[in-house]
C-alpha cells in the first residue's frame, strides 16, 4: 500500500479583505474622515479558501483577472497576511512573484545576487558555492559588475529569476513570470520548471497561457471572486474557465460569482468541428508577409444565428499570439444549420520565426464555449533578423547628419 505524499501546502478558511476607496485626495482623509469612510467600498480578494497541496504536485491557477489568482500565491508565500484563517507551509519556498523586488538600483549585478540570494534565505557561503551558475543561467555575465539601474528590463528579470531558482526550494510559487523575457529564455525558464518536476518538488504556477496550464500542472484550480470555484483535471479545469462564469444576486441582493459546471452547458446547437485546414500545408513554411487562409468545416445540430467561431495562432510557448473571430470579421447574426464552412483570411501575416499552431473554438450565444480544437494545423515561419520579438518586421535604417 502505497502513502500518500505530505501535504506541504495547507489553507483552512483563509480570507483576505482590501479597502477600495473611491476618492483618491490625502486632504479629504484628513479633513473629513467620516465622509471619506461612506466611499469606502470592501473587496474579498480571497473568502474562505481551503486547501491542500501535496509534496510533488504541481497545481495551476487560473481565472479572470481579479479572481484571486495573485493573492492567493502572496498569502501561500507569507508575503501577505491573511486577514482570518490558518495558512500552515512546509519546507524553503521560493516565490517568483515580483521578480527583482529585492534589487537596488545603485548596486552591480554581482551585490544584488548576494543580497537577493541573503533575503530569499541563502548564507554568503552558499550564495559564493552557487554564484557562476546563477550567473550562466542569467547570461548576463558580461554586464555582473555594472550597476541594475542601467540593466534593461529583460537583463533584469533574467538575474532575478536565476537568483530565485537557484535558492533550492522546495517549494516554487510562480506568478507570470514565465511571460516575460525573449522567447529564448522563456524556454529556458520553463526546461528549469519541467527540472524541477523530475526532481519531485512542489510547484504552484499562476499563467493565462492555457496551453501551458493544460500541459504542465497535473491539478488545476479555477478561481471566481475569492472563491475555488473548480478543483481537478486540467483540461477540464480549462473548459470552466472557457465557458464562462455567471453572476447571480442572492437574496440580499449580494452579487456572487460561480462558474457553469461543464456538464450543465446548454449545447442546443449540438456543434461538432469536423476540419480545419490552412493555405500552408502541414509542417510547411510561411513567408513575412503572406496570407494565410484557414478553412474551418463544423456542423450545427439546431439552427442558430447567434453564434462566434474564433482562430488563434498560438507560438511555441502555447501563448495565442493572434486571435480573430466571425464577428470581429463582419460574420455575425447569420443563421447557420447542418454543415457550415467558414474561411478566415488573415493578410500581411509577419510573425518571428518558429512554429505555430492553430487552434479553433465554437462558442454559442452567451459567448460560451461549446467546443474547440487546438493544434489543428501547424506551419513554420521563416523570417530575418532585423528585429526579433513576436512580430517580425522588416526594419531598415538611414543615418545621416543633422
Amino acid at each position: 500500500m502505497t502513502q500518500d505524499p505530505p501535504v506541504v501546502i495547507d489553507l483552512s478558511d483563509v480570507s483576505k479583505q482590501f479597502v477600495i476607496r473611491k476618492d483618491k485626495a490625502v486632504k479629504d482623509r484628513v479633513l473629513h474622515p467620516a465622509l471619506s469612510r461612506r466611499h469606502e467600498e470592501a473587496f474579498w480578494a480571497l473568502r474562505d479558501v481551503n486547501l491542500k497541496i501535496r509534496a510533488g504536485s504541481t497545481t495551476g491557477l487560473i481565472g479572470p483577472n481579479g479572481s484571486g489568482k495573485s493573492t492567493l500565491l502572496k498569502v501561500i508565500g507569507g508575503i501577505i497576511d491573511s486577514d482570518s484563517g490558518v495558512v500552515l507551509t512546509r519546507g524553503r519556498m521560493a516565490a517568483l512573484l515580483e521578480l527583482g523586488a529585492g534589487f537596488h538600483p545603485d548596486l552591480t549585478g554581482r551585490e544584488n545576487v548576494f543580497l537577493n540570494a541573503a533575503i530569499l534565505g541563502l548564507t554568503k557561503e552558499e550564495t559564493e558555492e552557487r554564484f557562476d551558475e546563477i550567473v550562466a543561467f542569467s547570461g548576463i555575465e558580461q554586464f555582473i559588475d555594472t550597476p541594475v539601474k542601467f540593466y534593461s528590463s529583460g537583463m533584469y528579470v533574467r538575474l532575478a529569476f536565476a537568483v530565485a531558482v537557484n535558492v533550492d526550494p522546495d517549494v516554487i510559487l510562480v506568478d507570470e513570470v514565465l511571460a516575460v523575457g525573449d522567447e529564448a529564455f522563456q524556454q529556458k525558464c520553463l526546461a528549469k520548471i519541467e527540472e524541477f518536476q523530475a526532481e519531485g518538488r512542489t510547484i504552484v504556477i499562476v499563467s493565462h497561457s492555457m496551453g501551458q496550464i493544460a500541459s504542465m500542472c497535473d491539478r488545476v484550480l479555477v478561481l471566481g471572486g475569492g472563491d475555488i470555484v473548480f478543483d481537478g483535471d486540467p483540461q477540464e479545469a480549462v473548459s470552466v474557465l472557457r465557458a464562462g462564469f455567471v453572476r447571480a444576486a442572492d437574496q440580499d441582493g449580494a452579487v456572487e460569482v460561480g462558474a457553469v459546471p461543464v456538464e450543465q452547458i446548454d449545447r442546443k446547437s449540438s456543434v461538432e468541428l469536423i476540419s480545419v485546414k490552412s493555405t500552408v500545408p502541414d509542417g510547411q513554411t510561411l513567408q513575412p508577409g503572406e496570407t494565410l487562409e484557414v478553412v474551418v468545416e463544423f456542423c450545427v445540430g439546431e439552427p442558430t444565428d447567434r453564434w462566434d467561431l474564433t482562430v488563434s495562432l498560438v507560438n511555441p510557448l502555447d501563448s495565442a499570439v493572434l486571435t480573430a473571430s466571425s464577428h470581429s470579421t463582419g460574420v455575425r447574426n447569420l443563421p447557420i444549420a447542418g454543415n457550415q464552412r467558414l474561411t478566415m483570411r488573415l493578410p500581411n501575416l509577419y510573425l518571428s520565426g518558429g512554429g505555430y499552431t492553430l487552434s479553433v473554438a465554437y462558442f454559442d450565444e452567451r459567448q460560451r464555449e461549446v467546443t474547440r480544437i487546438e493544434g489543428a494545423a501547424r506551419f513554420k515561419v521563416t523570417s530575418g533578423q532585423q528585429t526579433i520579438g513576436t512580430v517580425y518586421s522588416a526594419a531598415s535604417s538611414v543615418m545621416e547628419p543633422c
